[in-house]
């Protein structure tokens, strides 16, 4: 017989599970955001093989064309990104380079926040610029959803966001799941928390067992909720581990080919949704131009970013080059940005969902003036 300590336990925990009840959204796109925490080196991610400087600046940690994937005449892509390869050549994905948000330092935390509120200083703005997204296209919210333990920056605010992630602790057997079913039926509030609970559950589908340790099962179970026609349109994946300060070759190889499986898990389980969506990958900034004394590279300012998906208009690289001679580095030792993050996400967000680029801009990034315009991103 099952304890009664165990059995209050049992409920407990799946009480705590995320609260996720989809209303039919406005769209059919899916626009994915995944966050690259801890500043990825976008150097060695897209690489400028024809730039003169970066061989000497990068010395051990300098990629080779031999060594990475042709892009065009001046960029390559890391081995680990054989997905990514696949979607460049069938014009799904696009990459942008010497990319930043208006942050200047170099802290992690603070350089997370500008990027995830949209502000131009840290902490200047309470709420994420994606929960702001939601709600320019919904008043419900129930559109978004953070495949995270909790709900992160970019998408808190007045919108409620629900949040996944797979439990470490192990499945409820089926005569647990009944008798709970049982003592919250004629409870309105935790009969409600508890069909939530066995939706969410349903949603993740067989994928969330294995999510844990695998990043194409991750992929797959985030796709297992956004493929469903009544499920979420909107959606945030925070990866980490991209402080790379020292053994960065290996690091960043294992990091990079995490993403990439994490990416092909999303096209697999989206099947014919793939076509609707759209990925963005970005990182709060980049890493210098110059290798450190530990094999690795350390806090910088431009990076690089992706976007990707059946939605995309890629095949091609999209950077206005400033070059890596000492002169052309920022404060001497970085990439120096000629994008701006905030110009892209909004570009993006406004293509995705067919709004005036200038209300998007300023919905979005309110402190921020526009920059020019792109070429368009996505498909019509």
């Amino acid at each position: 017989m099952t304890n009664r300590r165990h059995f209050l336990l049992g409920a407990a925990a799946l009480l705590a599970a995320p609260r996720i009840t989809f209303a039919q959204a406005p769209t059919s796109r899916r626009f994915v955001f995944i966050l690259q925490r801890g500043a990825a080196d976008g150097l060695n991610t897209v690489i400028p093989y024809a730039d003169p400087a970066y061989a000497s600046l990068r010395g051990e940690l300098a990629i080779g064309l031999d060594a990475a994937a042709k892009l065009d005449g001046t960029f390559a892509l890391h081995s680990s990104l054989a997905e990514m390869k696949t979607l460049y050549d069938a014009g799904q994905a696009t990459f942008f380079h010497a990319v930043a948000s208006p942050y200047r330092e170099r802290s992690h935390f603070d350089g997370q926040n500008v990027l995830e509120t949209g502000g131009t200083a840290p902490y200047a703005l309470k709420d994420g610029w994606m929960n702001r997204l939601l709600a320019s296209l919904s008043r419900k919210g129930r559109e978004g959803i953070a495949f995270s333990p909790t709900v992160p920056m970019a998408m808190r605010g007045k919108l409620e966001v629900s949040s996944y992630a797979p439990s470490n602790l192990p499945h409820a057997n089926e005569d647990l799941m009944l008798r709970i079913e049982q003592l919250y039926g004629q409870d309105a509030q935790l009969h409600a928390l508890w069909s939530a609970a066995q939706d969410a559950r349903s949603m993740a589908g067989e994928a969330a067992a294995q999510a844990r340790q695998n990043p194409q099962e991750t992929g797959r179970m985030a796709a297992s909720f956004l493929a469903r026609a009544d499920g979420p349109r909107i959606a945030m994946i925070e990866t980490n581990g991209w402080d790379t300060h020292s053994g960065q070759n290996g690091r960043l190889a294992g990091q990079l080919r995490n993403l990439d499986n994490l990416v092909a898990g999303l096209r697999q389980g989206l099947g014919p949704v793939w076509d609707q969506t759209v990925i963005l990958v970005a990182t709060e900034f980049g890493r210098t131009a110059a290798a450190n004394g530990t094999g690795g590279t350390d806090h910088g300012t431009g990076a690089a970013a992706m976007l990707l998906g059946g939605a995309v208009k890629g095949g091609r690289v999209v950077a206005d080059w400033p070059g890596l001679a000492p002169a052309d580095l920022y404060e001497g030792r970085d990439l120096r940005p000629t994008l701006g993050l905030d110009t892209l996400i909004a570009q993006v967000c406004a293509e995705a969902f067919k709004a005036d680029p200038g209300k998007m801009a300023r919905v979005l990034f309110p402190s921020t003036k526009p920059g020019k315009p792109l070429d368009p991103l996505l498909r019509a």
